[in-house]
């Protein structure tokens, strides 16, 4: 599936797409003579704007970009990514909420911005052999977020403003949906001194989330050489694709310094015994590969033959192509007899579950979702197939658990929908069009979310649910607050 097409974005969002590009990319490298593995001080360049404006920024952006790109919905690759990034999290020095917004895009891409977004494209996986060397890449991202980058950048230029912050951020959607070509090329247009300047100060920037990355991924239990290791692997990427090379390098030049750089710092760190048995990564690379070639599985199973993955792995991906056939019993077999080979692993009975309700069997597919949940509660994609479940066997029961969900994933917009489904069948209206609203906000169609409130607030004053009416009337002041900050994006 590739991207959609879209309009010519306004030309401020161009031109903030050039500046994106511009401060991540050159080759003033090689002219580094810093050898300092030092962490910068990072003192009080970033005050002009605070942590609250990068929150709130950070969430703007996301509903822009949910509105604008394709996302992947697949709640066992985001709740891996997830899994990684709260290993990392502690070590990075980044203490927020993190949210993982995925895309659908072969490209190999992944950014995050301030508020705790982190975005991975599926070619990521398509891109990265192993765990850590895609663990790699989001220790680098973490880095920029730790190091609070994009206020030091504001910092940075002259008559500093968070509209300039903003308008850099919705540059990124433009790049991710695939209009950065056009963004990039109105750069000719600017100061030359004045880009200088900032590509100086953003390749500053790169070295520290590198330095900020390879920290945290050795005292994550990651190995600190897959960081070089990854960028000799982008830097015969973009030999090989001329002209046209990775979307992450053109926001992340990977030079020979670069290189040798990041290997040095490696060199200092430990590198800690793997367990090669451990199939779950290859499991989830292979779910990304099988998606992203649809009609073919082939391909799929020569990328991920080529890495020499756990013959699990292999099996797996078997189990799953099976599923896309419609061949359930046979993706069942499989799937049953890897959970008993690899019991620790929740993703592949959790697999299990959701093939089962694709085939319609919800009671199998709720009976074994719930066997997953008995050993990890909290597990989000086994929480998914369960509510998917009791949506078709007990709608009363799917609002409950819903409701519990929304309040653990307050930012996911699939289980608000999921949860005004639940609602509306189980006779609960101005509950169900709240959870309309609540999706449609955070999917960025904020002028439709409010008048679904207004809608959900007659029925809640029909039905005499004054508190239902209470909480709807500030969920409005809310989303007349996300409106005017969308406004300003």
């Amino acid at each position: 599936m590739t991207l959609k097409r879209r309009s010519a974005p306004p030309r401020r969002l161009l031109f903030a797409a050039a500046v994106i590009a511009t401060l991540g990319s050159g080759s003033a490298w090689a002219q580094s003579a810093q050898t300092t593995y030092q962490l910068p001080d990072l003192g009080s360049s970033s005050a002009a704007v605070t942590p609250g404006d990068e929150q709130r920024l950070g969430r703007a952006f996301l509903r822009q970009f949910r509105a604008q790109t394709d996302q992947w919905q697949d709640p066992i690759a985001q709740t891996f990514v997830l899994s990684i990034l709260d290993r990392l999290a502690p070590y990075s020095g980044v203490d927020e909420t993190l949210i993982v917004a995925m895309v659908d895009s072969p490209q190999l891409n992944a950014f995050a911005v301030p508020g705790g977004i982190v975005g991975v494209n599926a070619g990521l996986f398509a891109s990265a052999p192993t765990e850590d060397e895609f663990a790699s890449v989001l220790a680098h991202e973490l880095g920029h977020l730790a190091q609070r980058h994009y206020a030091r950048r504001m910092a940075r230029i002259e008559q500093t403003q968070l509209p300039t912050m903003a308008a850099m951020l919705a540059g990124m959607i433009i790049a991710a949906g695939g209009g950065g070509g056009a963004g990039f090329a109105t750069m000719m247009g600017s100061s030359a001194a004045f880009m200088q300047d900032q590509l100086s100060y953003s390749r500053r920037f790169e070295q520290e989330a590198d330095r900020t990355g390879l920290n945290a991924l050795a005292k994550a239990g990651f190995d600190p050489q897959a960081m070089p290791e990854m960028f000799r692997s982008l830097q015969k990427m973009a030999a090989l694709q001329g002209g046209n090379p990775p979307e992450f390098l053109l926001t992340h030049p990977v030079t020979q310094s670069r290189i040798a750089d990041t290997q040095a710092r490696a060199n200092q760190l430990p590198s800690p015994k793997h367990d090669d048995s451990d199939p779950a990564y290859a499991m989830v690379r292979a779910r990304a590969l099988l998606m992203l070639n649809p009609d073919d599985a082939t391909p799929a199973f020569t990328a991920l033959e080529q890495d020499d993955p756990p013959a699990a792995a292999i099996d797996y991906l078997e189990a799953i192509t099976e599923a896309r056939q419609a061949n359930y019993a046979a993706a069942l077999d499989k799937l049953d007899a890897l959970a008993k080979a690899f019991p620790d692993i929740s993703l592949i009975p959790s697999t299990a579950a959701q093939v089962a309700y694709e085939s319609g069997q919800r009671q199998q597919a709720l009976e074994r979702a719930r066997r997953v949940l008995r050993l990890s509660p909290s597990y989000y994609p086994a929480q998914w197939t369960q509510a998917e479940a009791l949506l078709q066997l007990d709608p009363d029961r799917a609002f409950d658990a819903l409701r519990d969900m929304s309040e653990q994933y307050p930012y996911d917009p699939n289980v608000f929908g999921l949860l005004s489904e639940a609602a509306g069948r189980s006779g609960r209206d101005a509950w169900g069009q709240l959870a309309r609203a609540e999706q449609l906000q955070l999917e960025g169609r904020i002028d439709t979310a409010i008048r679904q409130l207004d809608s959900a607030s007659k029925v809640a004053q029909q039905e005499g649910d004054y508190a239902m009416a209470s909480r709807i009337a500030q969920r409005r002041q809310d989303f007349l607050a996300y409106r005017e900050t969308l406004r300003n994006f």
